[in-house]
Formats: C-alpha cells, structure tokens, sequence
C-alpha cells in the first residue's frame, strides 16, 4: 500500500512575496516596507536635488518653464523605463529601447507617413515598436537567444534602419494636431500633455504589474524560471509578452519625442537604455530578477533627469554627466549585492 506523504514530503507552494534579510532578534524585514524606506531616501535624494538646483539658479531652475521642461523630458524616458522595469523583472534586460524609439520616431514621421495625419503617425510609431518588441521576445523566448545579444543586434539592426530611412537628415512633423500638443495652449492646469500620458502609463503599469496574473507570472519567472515553469506558467509566452510591452512603451515614447521635437531623427534615443536601466535598478529592480517597483523607477526617472538640468543649466559638460550615472549605476548594484549577501540570498 502507499503510504500518505509526510508533511516534510509534500511540496511546498510557491510564493512570489520575498521578504528581507532578517533582524538581529531573528524577526524579518518585509520586501513592502523596505521598498517604503527606500522610496522615501529616493525622494529625499530628489528633494536634496531640487534644493541644489535653487541654490545654484534659483531663477533658472525654479522657473515655472524650467519645471514643466524637466517633468516633459523625465515623461519620455520614463514611459521607456516603466517597460524595461517589467523586463529586468522578469530576469531580463533590452538594450534596444533607444533604437527601437529612434526607428519608430522616424518611420512614423516619413511623408508617406505624414499624409495620414494624427492616427498615421501615433499608429505608426506604435506598430513599429510593438514589431521590434516581437522580433525581440520570439529571438528570446522561442529562439532562445540571451537577451544581451539579441536586444544588441536590434539595436544595431534598428539604429542601421532609422539612418537608412532618413538618410542623415531630420524628417520635420508638418502635421498641426501633432505638433499642437507640444505647445502651452494645449497645458492642462499648466500640466503638459505628454506629462499626463506618462501618469497614465505608470499607473497602468503599476496596476498591471502589482495587482495582475500578468505581474504575479513575472515576478515568478524573475525569481525561478524552472520553478515557474513547474508551476504551470508558459515561461516563455510570458517573456514573449514582456518583450512586447516594452516594444511598446518604446511606441508610446517615440510618439512622445514627435510631439515634443516636431521632428524624427535617426539619433533619436540615444543612450535611452543606459537611463532606463540605472533608473530601475536606482529605483529598487533587482537586475538579477524577481523584484521590480514601478514607483521606484518613476522616481529614478525624476533624479536622472533632475540631474542633467542642473548640469545644463551650469554649463557641465555631458561627459561629466554620464559619468555621474555611470558612478550612480555602480553604487546601486553594489548596493543590491550587499543587500542580497546580508539576507543569504545572493
């Protein structure tokens, strides 16, 4: 006869909540409320930021324009961000996005393109971002490729396209609709449009990501792709899917950047994925996987792009700026890397 398994034989059920290194009393931190903490020392920086900036211009940098400026710029990358956040989530990283935005952005702004107006051009944009994020989940998920070189061979494959498309030269937007959306009339209580498209996506992605099957599935393929797999998620389909999602916020922001250039450029996006990236892993995404926090990322968004004004409005070269976030990128693995020692994780 069979006997019935043991309590210590039966299998345990896989969780998706991971919880922090212990205390010195033997108690556990939770992930939520450590992701609370940092968030607040994430605002702190940020408000530490803002406070340097109306020391150094007061008059430049607290400006009403300035503001709306620096809230439109973090819009763009931030729709980006949202998108890579789900990606490193899941264990994975694109190092296209920037491309992708530059090839959708001019693809969308031909004359042949043009000639369709508004739709033409937001539909375009988007099609052309959702294709590259397919090309790139079937190359990872089905051709099983590591996502390092098949989102870098898109990004040279993308970035090759986009010059061939413009031939060198910049595509201006003749159409008005697009181009109205960029100036101050069409500010709602003296907020920016793309800024508003931005708060729609992150509270989308928020929801979609914390409160769905969707982000559940993604977090477990983040923390053990076997282990999701034996529990019965399609691995693959899933990434598949992610790959998707940032095809097509790298759409959305292509679109974006249209509307606040008036133009498409072959050098659209350029380093997009660098931000995107330290913006997450800033934010509290674990780059190995399993852990992401949208909330994190919006506000690694903000110091990014805080930063760069208040290099710009001093006159710092942009070398000394990508070596800040270079710097800033380090310090922020390292930091997860101690973290994950300490709670016997890593």
């Amino acid at each position: 006869m069979t006997q019935p398994a043991t309590p210590a034989q039966q299998s345990t059920p896989i969780t998706l909540e991971k919880e922090g290194p212990p205390e010195r009393g033997g108690r556990r931190i939770p992930f939520g409320l450590r992701a609370d903490v940092r968030n607040l020392s994430l605002l702190g920086v940020l408000v530490a930021l803002i406070v340097v900036g109306g020391l150094t211009k007061p008059d430049e940098f607290l400006a009403t324009s300035n503001l709306q400026l620096v809230l439109t710029q973090a819009s763009i990358i931030g729709v980006v961000t949202v998108g890579m956040t789900f990606v490193i989530t899941s264990g994975g990283i694109d190092l296209s996005v920037g491309a992708i935005v530059a090839l959708a952005s001019v693809w969308a702004t031909t004359l042949a393109t043009q000639e369709y107006g508004f739709a033409g051009i937001l539909f375009t944009a988007v099609m052309v971002g959702l294709g590259c994020g397919l090309v790139n989940g079937m190359l990872i998920a089905y051709g099983g490729m590591v996502p390092f070189i098949a989102t870098i061979a898109m990004l040279a494959s993308a970035r090759g396209l986009a010059l061939q498309i413009t031939d060198g030269k910049t595509q201006i937007v003749t159409v008005d609709s697009v181009l109205d959306l960029g100036v101050k009339d069409a500010y709602i209580l003296g907020i920016p449009p793309l800024v508003l498209v931005f708060a729609a996506v992150v509270v989308a992605g928020w929801l979609l990501l914390n409160r769905t099957t969707f982000g559940r599935r993604t977090f477990a393929v983040g923390g053990n792709a076997e282990a999701a797999r034996l529990a019965g998620i399609d691995v693959r389909r899933q990434r598949l899917y992610l790959y998707l999602l940032s095809g097509l916020c790298c759409g959305i922001a292509a679109f974006m950047l249209i509307v606040l250039a008036g133009s498409g450029q072959n050098t659209n996006g350029n380093l997009y994925e660098l931000d995107a990236i330290a913006a997450a892993i800033i934010g509290g995404t674990l780059l190995s996987g399993g852990r992401g926090t949208i909330v994190g990322s919006v506000l690694g968004v903000l110091i990014f792009t805080t930063i760069t004004n208040i290099f710009a409005l001093n006159n710092l070269e942009s070398a000394v700026q990508q070596i800040a976030k270079g710097a800033i990128i380090v310090a922020a693995v390292l930091v997860q890397h101690r973290t994950l020692r300490g709670s016997g994780e890593g």
